[in-house]
Parts: C-alpha cells; structure tokens; sequence
C-alpha cells in the first residue's frame, strides 16, 4: 500500500489481512491511477480546471447548483470540518440525509479533507446508527434537522458519538459555520488506496458488515462501468430514486454524471409518480430506479412523458423479462440491467443497449472478470448453475469483520448469488444463495427481522424469508409461533407489523404472517428456513 494521508489510522487499521483480499485487477489503462489521488479533487475540482464551473450541476425542487457552486459549499464545509470540529485525515463523519444538494456537499466536503464517510438511511432508526456508530467509532455526525429524532436517540446509545450538528434549522446549524468560513480549501494529500467510505449493509446474520473503499475505487467505478457500459454524455441529466447511501444511488445520482460534466436532478422522495413527473418536468435522459418502479410506470404513461429519456439503468433486485418486455413495448427503450454488491461498489456484471439479451442480466463490465464456480471454488463449465464469482478493480474488504473469508475466495469475490453462464458469455440470474430477501430493491436481512419480532411480548418464536411476489419480486413473510395466552389475530397481525417498523427501519417489515404450532428444524435445534422459503412459495402459488 502507498504512503497513507490519513492521520487517524483507524479504517488502514481495521482492513482485514492482505492475504484475505481479492485479487485486484486493473486491465484497462483508465483504471491505472497515480498514487495521490483525492476522489473529490478528481471529480468536483478537475471539472472546473476544464472550464465546466458554470455549467449545472444539481438540480433539486428547491435550488440548482453549478459545479463552481458546489465546489464553494463543499469548501466552505470542509473549512467547518477541519477547523471548527476537529476532523484529521481518516476521521470517520456520518452523514444523513435524503438526496439533496447539502448532502452531495458534505459527502464531498469529508472526501476533500481526507475523512472517511459514512454515508446512512434515512430511515434507520437509532438501534441500527448505534450499531454503525460503535462498529465505526464514529465522533462526528452531521444531519438533517428533519431527522433529528432518531439521531438524538442514537447519541443515548452509542458512546463514540461526540458530536451531531445539523443543517436545515435549530441552533449553531452548519450552515451559520460556513457563513464564517472561506470558499477556498485546499484538498488533504491522499493515496488512491486510503479507505473515503465505509457502506454498510446487512448480510444473512442481519449483523450488518462495513465495506470498504478506497479513493480509486470511487473512480474505477466511473470508469469501468460509467464510461464502457452506460456511456453517458455532458449534456445528460440524471435521475433516479435510490437513496445516495446505497452505492447503487451515489454512483448512478452523483459520480456518474460528475465524471463527465453532466448534471443530475435530486429528488427528496421518487416514488414511481413522482419519477415519471420530474423526468418530465428536468427533461431527464437517464434514469437509475429498480425494476419494480419500471413496471409500475407503463400503466402511468401519458404520450410525451419520457421523450427526453435515453438511458434506464435497472438494478438493486432481478429484472423480469416479462418486466423488459413490457417496458420496451411502452416506451421503445432498453432497459439497462445489471448487478452490483456493496462490497464492489456498484455494477459490475451488465452489457450496453446494442448487445442487451432481454431476461440476462449481461456480461462482465469491462475491466471486471466473472466465472461461476461450485462449492470448492472450481470453475463449471458453460449452462451450469452454480455460484457467481467476481474479480476487477473495486472489490470486498471488510471493516474488522471475519466474514472476509466467506466473501473473498482464491482471490475471487463469491457474491451470495447463483447464475448461470450460457455459451456466449452471457450470465443468467438464478436465486440468492443466502437468506437475504430482496424486495421492490431494498436488502432486508431475515434474521434481522426475526430479531426485531422477538422483542414484542406475544412471540415466543419466528422464522422470516421472502416469499414470491408479482409486484415486488419478493415481500417479507415472517411464520410466528406465539406464546402461551396470545392468540392469532388481524389485530395482532398489524401490532406486530407496527413493533417491527418501530424497532427497525420501517421498510423492513413482515408485509405478510402466517401464525404456525411450530417452526422447522433440525436436529440440532437449528431453524430450517428452506423449508419455510417451500412453504412460503407454495402458498404464493
């Protein structure tokens, strides 16, 4: 590894022994970056140096940025940063926010100054940012005031936490400290291989895991999948609906169409009628949802509403064909699927519109390799099912975590998916091979469910899955196994849908349950959810 800018040496730290890593692969000569590199610098600053500073950068509902408006803020913040609340190079700041301007200017006001962001749901409730916080010894967060409840509640429980400032209302806000502080920041002198993003997500245990990603990693992105696979222009506008906290979002909303000079069109809440407005009202020409908003978008189309559309990318759970088709028929476009992994950072499996193959999900990215392997990491020949395996320049490390060694295998990143590669290269989503239940987008961890349920008074046991769903490609299903003196009711039904959302992030919930006597398991007192994942298929059937 290069020399380190950071002076707080927690995330180096904390990244799992090298001999646990992917194998990194940088086969493209864009991919190949110089060993002081700051993320920020690269696509914020760079794009004004070439004479972009007036051109759009942001477009929300309530103001629109230049790239040199955006740079002023992002300076102003990380002079609040450094100066005012005592952030050294690879101190961790967590942000939250929904998508707007001031969380596009934080995010790369902690890149500018070497720290390390932890980018969070909105709807995350404080259990969860305790976790975050205490996992990522995190002093500093900074917040909209709108979400100010949940983080209040969070400071009770996490003992890392030293500082929250908020933006949007109240005392002492940030913006009252940028007004105080020069437009005029220079830039922490970091390595391309320094840790700038823990993203957390959820793995089957519902403990949720940090992945980490260095200042080349926010690049490669851009110039694997952005530049080879979606080829977006300067004049594009984007937009889209996944939170900026998924990588999914940061890289399809703010680093895609920065890297190239383009503008993107932030929306606070993008329901599927929401989108298709704003696509109207921005003239949007690409779009990143999933494939349940698409869908729900044909039976919402007026003649004229996507005329400016170019690009859709679909990602974040499996596109139907049934889905493309449908689509393609309303509209006349593509859509663009893909997959992606936290722990890769975005896309990395996804084919441009003239080699699409409607219902594959695509070929590698160019700079990525794929393979499928079986239980002993062997390579299986083409039109066998077995496990998705993943190597390139972006790739798994996680934060202090010994799951690393069921991620990363001889080198490979083995995704928790199952595929199949036909003879053309082309590679054919088949299931999870985990527990995590993928709806309308959203990863959602059954355990963690489970757990949330638990803690009401009437469970003595539960068991959640996915069941399949039409609308959503999957809903949470949980089976529960009351305790004595409580019996199934509608009522109960809902006081159990509700403890849920109280407990954990509201989207989490049992959408469906089914009260049993008893619950599957084996011999060893284990619960056997694949024989609830049956149940629960054959009960949607």
């Amino acid at each position: 590894m290069f020399r380190s800018g950071h002076v707080d040496s927690f995330a180096r730290d904390n990244l799992p022994p090298q001999a646990q890593w992917p194998e990194f692969r940088f086969t493209l000569p864009e991919l190949n970056y110089p060993e002081r590199l700051n993320c920020a610098v690269e696509l914020l600053d760079r794009r004004i140096e070439a004479g972009d500073g007036d051109r759009r950068c942001i477009i929300t509902p309530g103001e629109t940025l230049t790239y040199r408006d955006l740079q002023e803020r992002v300076n102003r913040i990380a002079n609040v940063l450094t100066r005012r609340l005592g952030l050294v190079p690879g101190g961790r700041v967590m942000l939250r926010s929904a998508n707007n301007a001031m969380m596009v200017a934080t995010y790369f006001a902690v890149l500018k100054a070497g720290g390390v962001v932890v980018a969070t749901m909105p709807l995350l409730r404080a259990k969860e940012l305790a976790y975050t916080i205490q996992k990522a010894e995190i002093p500093l967060a900074l917040c909209d005031v709108r979400l100010a409840e949940e983080m209040e509640k969070a400071r009770t429980q996490a003992s890392r936490l030293e500082r929250i400032v908020y933006w949007g209302g109240g005392p002492d806000t940030l913006e009252a400290m940028m007004a105080e502080e020069p437009a005029e920041f220079e830039a922490c002198d970091t390595a391309s291989d320094d840790v700038c993003l823990l993203g957390f997500t959820s793995g089957t245990t519902g403990v949720p895991k940090g992945t980490m990603h260095f200042h080349r990693d926010m690049m490669a992105i851009c110039d694997a999948y952005s530049t080879q696979v979606l080829r977006p222009e300067r004049d594009d506008v984007f937009i889209g609906s996944p939170p900026l906290a998924f990588t999914f979002g940061l890289g399809g909303l703010v680093l895609f169409p920065m890297r190239v000079g383009a503008a993107t069109v932030l929306l606070e809440a993008a329901p599927p009628d929401k989108l298709l407005e704003a696509i109207r009202e921005y003239k949007a020409t690409v779009s990143f949802t999933a494939p349940t908003a698409y869908r729900a978008m044909i039976d919402m189309l007026q003649p004229g509403d996507l005329a400016s559309l170019r690009k859709c990318v679909s990602a974040g759970e499996t596109l139907p064909k049934a889905t493309w088709d449908a689509w393609y028929e309303a509209t006349g476009l593509k859509l663009l699927d893909g997959i992606g992994a936290t722990e890769l950072l975005h896309i990395f499996i996804g084919s441009p519109e003239e080699e699409v193959r409607p219902g594959a999900t695509g070929r590698p990215v160019p700079g990525y390799e794929a393979r499928i392997i079986d239980e002993e990491g062997n390579e299986l020949p083409p039109n066998t099912i077995g496990r998705l395996a993943v190597r390139g320049p972006t790739g798994c490390r996680y934060l202090a975590d010994d799951r690393q060694a069921d991620y990363v295998q001889n080198g490979w990143n083995v995704t928790g998916d199952t595929y199949m590669m036909d003879d053309d290269g082309y590679f054919w989503y088949q299931a999870r091979s985990d527990d995590m239940i993928i709806s309308s987008g959203y990863n959602i961890a059954g355990p963690e469910v489970e757990g949330a349920l638990l803690t009401h008074p009437a469970v003595a046991f539960c068991g959640v899955v996915g069941a399949p769903d039409r609308e959503r490609g999957q809903v949470v299903k949980a089976y529960v196994q009351l305790r004595e003196g409580h019996a199934p009711s509608p009522d109960l039904v809902k006081e159990l849908q509700d403890h849920v959302k109280s407990e954990i992030a509201p989207y989490k919930y049992p959408r469906q349950i089914a009260f049993v006597d008893s619950l599957p398991r084996t011999e060893s007192g284990k619960l056997r959810r694949v024989d609830l994942r049956e149940m629960a298929r054959q009960e949607a059937a």
